[in-house]
């Protein structure tokens, strides 16, 4: 067996590591088979390293001694040393026998850097387990028959314990992955029983229906879970929505429906104020004005622009009114302070009523007064209990005399009088006839009568003379 192909320097290498194919023919003296990969060339077959960021900083094996573990005779012919003994593993034809192991040992080196390579991808736990086993297994099955010259026994024992090592990893990547499931089960299972609370009981219809994005998106980051499982959780979400979303729509229709009511009605109260904006019936058309207001604010609320429209055209009906009653009011109050000027020289002008002076002056006096006060009219209610004041201090005055002089010119209280007096000359009368009889008891009984008679009469007097 000879192999023909070009040999490499020690410098070159291939970009890729190269692997031998198992079962593949081993390198002889004939022209190699069309297709069939140069030796120490990339195979094909062969597993291939993870993008180059995430490769290991130490994914690369030190160019190893061929000598140590075989050797090319000068006749070209290639051993490998293994725990079994020398096998051949092809002839070099193409230098001298120390370029030929040179070039085993290569080939050797490129496979170690393969195992290097699977050793770091399951360190790092950067790949899935069953591809980096698969590989290794396929490596393993090829070193029997390999075209290379290295520690073969060395790399079948790493091979093993990437092997190991993979079922390992797989078993905690499976463990990983169900407690994964598991946690994002019940990640989803929180979100959907909040959806559901949401889409049965919250009427926070912006922040609840911003919630419900915002679980929809959080929903999209989880992933991991069983297919029924997900798709029941998901109806239970979209369920949950669409009940959020009729219980909204059902919300914001009856609110349309209230605002188009209270457009109608608003409307309807601005027709009302307009046509009393120029009442001059102060008094009862403000008190129509309140309870237009407060029919405003029961009202609701119309649409935004229809109902800030609609309260302008209100309150320029209030404002028209309340103007005109204002300006009114005004004037008014200008008037009922010259009628307190009035007054109040009215009652200087009448200072002088003196019933002393004359009790028919006096009431003619007070007639006059009495007269010129109601014709000046109303004055400011701040000036009102004042004024009245001195006027009643004036009247009770002329009255008070009159009401004396009736009292003393009274005949019926004259007449009282006299029969008081009468009594009592009768009571004394007795008084002696009794004290004659010697009736002691009934002489004093008759005394002390006259003598309550004898006060009742001299009040009686009093009363007329006063």
């Amino acid at each position: 067996m000879t192999e023909n192909s070009e040999p490499t320097t020690g410098t070159e290498r291939s970009s890729a590591p190269a692997a031998p194919t198992p079962g593949a023919e081993q390198p002889t003296a004939s022209t190699p088979k069309p297709g069939a990969p140069k030796p120490g060339g990339p195979r094909p077959s062969a597993p291939r390293p993870g993008p180059a960021a995430t490769r290991p900083a130490a994914a690369t094996t030190p160019a190893s001694d061929p000598s140590k573990f075989g050797r090319v005779e000068e006749d070209g012919t290639a051993w490998v040393k293994t725990a079994d003994g020398e096998r051949q593993i092809g002839s070099w034809q193409a230098g001298d026998a120390a370029e030929g192991l040179a070039h085993f040992g290569r080939r050797y080196d490129d496979v170690a850097t393969e195992v290097t390579l699977l050793e770091a991808r399951l360190t790092s736990g950067a790949g899935d387990a069953k591809k980096t086993k698969a590989a290794a297994v396929a490596l393993s099955e090829s070193l029997p028959t390999a075209a290379v010259i290295g520690d073969l026994d060395a790399l079948a024992r790493r091979l093993d314990h990437i092997i190991e090592g993979s079922d390992e990893a797989a078993a905690h990547a499976k463990e990983e992955k169900e407690q994964s499931r598991v946690t994002n089960t019940a990640r989803k299972e929180a979100l959907a029983v909040e959806a559901e609370q949401i889409g049965t009981e919250s009427t926070q219809w912006k922040t609840a229906g911003d919630r419900l994005r915002e679980i929809l998106d959080e929903w999209k980051t989880i992933r991991g879970i069983e297919r029924k499982t997900d798709d029941a959780l998901w109806k239970r979400y979209s369920k949950a929505r669409e009940s959020f979303n009729r219980r909204r729509g059902a919300h914001f229709a009856e609110l349309d429906r209230d605002r188009a009511s209270a457009r109608s009605t608003k409307e309807e109260l601005v027709e009302r104020a307009e046509k009393l904006s120029k009442s001059e019936e102060w008094g009862p058309t403000a008190g129509q004005f309140r309870d237009l207001l407060a029919e405003w604010k029961a009202a609701g609320r119309a649409p935004r622009e229809a109902d800030d429209t609609l309260w302008e055209r209100f309150k320029a009906a209030q404002d028209v009114f309340f103007a005109a009653r204002n300006a009114a009011t005004a004037e008014r109050d200008a008037e009922f302070e010259e009628n307190a000027k009035a007054k109040e020289e009215l009652l200087a002008a009448h200072a002088n009523i003196d019933p002393a002076n004359g009790l028919d002056n006096a009431r003619a006096s007070l007639r006059v007064l009495q007269e010129k006060w109601d014709a000046i009219g109303k004055v400011p209610r701040d000036r009102m209990q004042d004024l009245e004041a001195k006027l009643r201090a004036l009247e009770s005055k002329v009255h008070d005399a009159v009401d004396a002089q009736w009292r003393r010119t009274d005949p019926e209280a004259l007449a009282r009088a006299a029969q008081f007096t009468e009594r009592v000359a009768q009571f004394e009368e007795q008084a002696a006839k009794a004290q004659a009889a010697g009736k002691t008891k009934d002489a004093e009984k008759a005394l002390a009568q006259a003598a309550q008679w004898r006060e009742w009469a001299e009040a009686a007097e009093g009363a007329v003379n006063d």
